[in-house]
């Protein structure tokens, strides 16, 4: 890791790992600890705008009370004061996360399609993540392929709850005239009308997840930003056509156009999800989808936290 500099006198910022549209994701380290972490900081030109700057410090705080597996843990904020060519200098805030070796789900699906086995997996552990922070009340609103890394070892951790938001608080849906909060793939059609997300508009985006791990794209696609909302709102995605019909049902419940129609809770997609694929092992060879029954722990640990009211 080639180290720029020491923040807060205790953390090297290293080379730049990932790039969004408002923050720059760094691979650290911690000199007290030793440990790799990354370093995520607001752009330098954004600094000033107090949207971008409350968006960056929400963060921090929402994901700080996450404690959850697959959630990305928080370990230390702060600012740092830098030159931005103005006279007075700018405090620049950064948050400290540990550092999650692997690819992000958006990554893997470039490079090949997904046996069901993965797909059920990672699904569910997207779902399994946002039961949680949805029973703490924190909406995600920008579920997709990009936000959720994989590891070596196959497990989930959801990242960038970065335009997240409390259960209960009334900001809008749309940051300026025509720019969605959230990525029009993944665009709720609550959302994509400019309507108040909730926990049923992270299920549709998982929804949307799940197509595109099924069919390999999005399930809507388009020219603009406008016409992939649009298409939310008004049109109904190509089947995609597991051959598991329980499968099929699941997809078209997350994928309802009124949030009414969706699964109400992340657990109860899970759970609907693990059950529409437990006969797979009986299916014949030659089947769509390959599996190695993995799922099948998952569902037998989820109905064993219902039986005692977990």
């Amino acid at each position: 890791m080639n180290a720029d500099r020491v923040i807060d006198g205790r953390y090297e910022v290293g080379d730049v790992i990932g790039r969004g549209a408002s923050a720059h994701v760094h691979r650290g380290r911690d000199l007290r600890s030793g440990r790799s972490v990354a370093i995520k900081m607001l752009r330098k030109d954004l600094v000033r705008d107090p949207v971008f700057h409350s968006r960056f410090e929400r963060e921090a705080t929402t994901v700080a009370g996450l404690s959850h597996p697959a959630i990305v843990s928080i370990l230390d904020t702060g600012h740092e004061e830098v030159g931005d060519g103005s006279p007075d200098k700018v405090r620049v805030p950064f948050i400290v996360m540990e550092y999650v070796e692997g690819r992000s789900l958006r990554d893997l699906l470039r490079m090949r399609r997904l046996t069901l086995d993965e797909t059920i997996r990672y699904q569910a552990g997207i779902l399994s993540a946002l039961d949680f922070s949805h029973r703490a009340g924190v909406v995600h609103r920008d579920i997709k392929p990009a936000n959720v890394m994989i590891t070596p070892a196959g497990a989930v951790k959801v990242v960038d709850f970065g335009i997240s938001r409390a259960t209960g608080n009334p900001a809008a849906t749309l940051t300026h005239a025509q720019v969605f909060v959230g990525t029009p793939s993944y665009l709720s059609p609550e959302q994509a009308r400019g309507e108040t997300a909730d926990a049923r508009s992270d299920l549709y985006s998982a929804g949307c997840v799940l197509y595109e791990l099924l069919a390999g794209r999005p399930p809507f696609v388009g020219e603009n930003p406008l016409s992939i909302a649009y298409q939310h709102i008004h049109k109904q995605p190509a089947r995609v056509g597991t051959a598991l019909p329980a499968l099929d049902a699941v997809l078209a419940k997350a994928l309802a156009k009124e949030r009414e129609d969706r699964f109400q809770d992340a657990r109860s997609f899970e759970e609907a999800l693990l059950s529409a694929v437990k006969d797979t092992k009986n299916r014949a060879p030659g089947s769509t989808f390959a599996t190695d029954g993995h799922w099948a722990l998952a569902l037998a640990g989820r109905i064993g936290m219902a039986d005692v009211g977990c």
